[in-house]
This record gives structure tokens, sequence and C-alpha cells, in this order.
């Protein structure tokens, strides 16, 4: 639920926010709030019972597309990290995979790439064109513009370095993503 230094309920109020002002409405939004599921970039998460809460999730709202870091989990946050392999490792399970392909769901894991490349922002455009991926998105001026507001939403967790990340990170504006 985001309850790192105990701002869960502030978080998920902002989470609700930054989603409404992409076009996601509060009901759309789902916070799973389990005990052996802490917010904390050190702690890595039980895939197995992380894998099951997605997979359900995907079957109860007809999803079609999941999203996800990949192995490096952008940051190398032990929670992102665990979300890739929470879901590689449901992919690869032959049942999990069966259920995968029946209800057409695939699976995208956004690339990490090198605190140089992290922060160069839109510079970083023609070494993503060059370099393979399954899926790139640059975003347009309007939609970066709207991206930060969506994180200046986050203002608990607006750090001097989250700063940075909002005026510099080619994520603000860049996202090469493979299929799993």
């Amino acid at each position: 639920s985001g309850n790192y230094y105990n701002q869960g309920e502030i978080r998920k109020k902002e989470l609700e926010q930054s989603c409404l002002l992409l076009g996601v409405p509060a009901s759309d939004v789902t916070v799973i709030d389990h005990r052996d599921l802490p917010d904390n970039p050190s702690v890595e998460w039980d895939t197995q019972l992380l894998a099951a809460f997605v997979l359900k999730h995907i079957e109860a709202n007809n999803i079609n597309m999941v999203v996800t870091f990949d192995a490096g989990g952008v940051s190398g946050h032990a929670n992102h990290i665990s979300l890739y392999t929470a879901l590689r490792d449901g992919c690869c399970c032959f049942e999990v995979f069966i259920l995968f392909l029946c209800l057409g769901c695939s699976v995208l894991v956004l690339e990490s790439v090198s605190i140089f490349r992290k922060y160069i922002s839109i510079l970083d455009v023609p070494i993503s064109y060059l370099l393979p991926s399954d899926a790139l998105f640059i975003l347009t001026e309007e939609e970066t513009e709207q991206a930060k507001r969506a994180m200046r939403c986050h203002r608990s967790q607006l750090l001097w370095f989250r700063h940075i990340y909002v005026l510099f990170s080619r994520y603000m504006v860049i996202n090469s993503l493979r299929l799993l």
C-alpha cells in the first residue's frame, strides 16, 4: 500500500490523484495491502504470492496486457524486481503460461538502462531507436508535461533526487519494452 515511512494512506490518495490526471478513474485502481508484501526498497517479495495476486487481477478484469519492470527494476528497487520475477516465473510455469495464452494476456517489461542513459532525457531517442526492443514509446511534449504533472501528485515521494528524475529522466519521455 506504499506504507514505507508510514505514509500508506497519503500515498494511496496521491496514486489516485496521479491516475485520475492520466485518465484512470479511482475505481480502476487496486491497492494491495498485504503484510507479506511490504513497501520497502530492500525487501524481496514472495513471488508466488505476488503472481497469484496479479493473475487474479488479470482474470477478474479481463486484462490483455501487463507492463512491469525488468530484472533491473529500473532503479534496483527490490519490490520492482520481485514484480518482474513473479511474472517471469509465472509465465515460465506451464499452467500459468497456458492460462496467460487462454486469457490472451501479453507481458511487456520496461527496459532498465545505464545511469548515463537514464538521465539524458530526449537525447536518448537515437540510442533507443538503434537498439532492439519490441515496443518503443516516445511521448509528445504535451504527454511529457502530463506525465510530469502526474509525478508531482506524489508529493510525499518527491525528494530532491526525484525532482532530478522528473526533469532529466528518459523514462519521462522514452520507454523501451520487450515481450516477456
